[in-house]
């Protein structure tokens, strides 16, 4: 009875040993070993190491994005970019984005973030993540005053401008009505073309066709939703879930202390017309 004690005691050390030796030799995977973006590898540590970040923003989109006369950035959406950099500490770097690179800058990370005018849909997050969004707004046509042109409805056989890379084209073709689209390849161009007579009308955010009307007294903006809300919100490199999560908590932050409906306020000069969170 004790030697088959002392044989079991000593199968059982065995045993323990094994176990012990093959955890040594076995690698068991961290939180920032592996897989897509983690915490030392995310974008937020790049930017916070690199001192700078660099958002992605449309300068041809005002009063979003523009140059002030003095050659510098400005507008509702770089106020937004220099509020996060102040918060985490960074520099700020703004890269003149456009529509049609948005996703392209993301990819290459050419830039860290895109706010830019950036409709979340589905088929953008095949290939890109979005935050919650930060500003709402509904789709409606600058046009000169002169034109005759009260609604769509009046754009039968008549020429529309958009922007490419934006999803203003597609919402036009669905609309079913005879219209020709013509391209440009930024907002001013698009604007500029309504201006000279080379579009009857161009299609765009509601609000921000409202400040560009302001600007002109020849435009006027049709007081009409061509297309269900779209909900704007900043772009991120697909995958980096860190990130996503430290933009999302900055922009509950501004949006919980009224400061991003300031922002708002003192851009477009009159409260925002949706809640971002819509009601179902």
């Amino acid at each position: 009875m004790k030697l088959a004690n002392k044989g079991t005691r000593a199968a059982s050390l065995f045993v323990v040993v094994g176990l012990l030796a093959l955890s040594a030799c076995t690698k068991v995977s961290t939180p920032t070993e592996g897989g897509t973006a983690t915490a030392a590898s995310s974008t937020l540590q790049a930017v916070l190491q690199r001192g700078t970040l660099r958002v992605g923003d449309c300068l041809t989109f005002a009063p979003f994005g523009f140059y002030d006369k003095d050659g510098q950035p400005d507008g509702y959406d770089v106020d937004l970019a220099k509020e996060l950099a102040k918060q985490m500490g960074v520099k700020l770097e703004v890269v003149n984005t456009t529509s049609a690179n948005r996703i392209p800058n993301l990819q290459t990370s050419k830039v860290d973030v895109v706010f830019c005018n950036f409709t979340r849909n589905l088929e953008r997050a095949k290939v890109v993540e979005f935050t919650t969004p930060y500003v709402v707004a509904s789709e409606a046509l600058l046009v000169k005053k002169s034109s005759g042109i009260q609604s769509v409805k009046d754009m039968g056989n008549r020429t529309i401008a958009t922007v490419k890379g934006s999803t203003n084209g597609d919402e036009v073709r669905s609309l079913n009505i005879p219209i020709k689209i013509q391209e440009y390849d930024s907002s001013q161009a698009a604007i500029l073309a309504v201006k000279q007579g080379q579009a009857d009308a161009m299609i765009e955010d509601n609000n921000f066709l409202a400040y560009q009307a302001k600007l002109d007294p020849e435009l006027s903006v049709t007081n009409e939703a061509l297309v269900p809300l779209e909900y704007n919100a900043f772009g991120v490199k697909a995958g980096d879930q860190a990130w996503l999560n430290y933009l999302n908590l900055f922009l509950f932050n501004i949006n919980a202390s009224k400061l991003n409906a300031q922002l708002y306020k003192k851009w477009f000069g009159a409260d925002p017309r949706y809640p971002l969170n819509p009601q179902f």
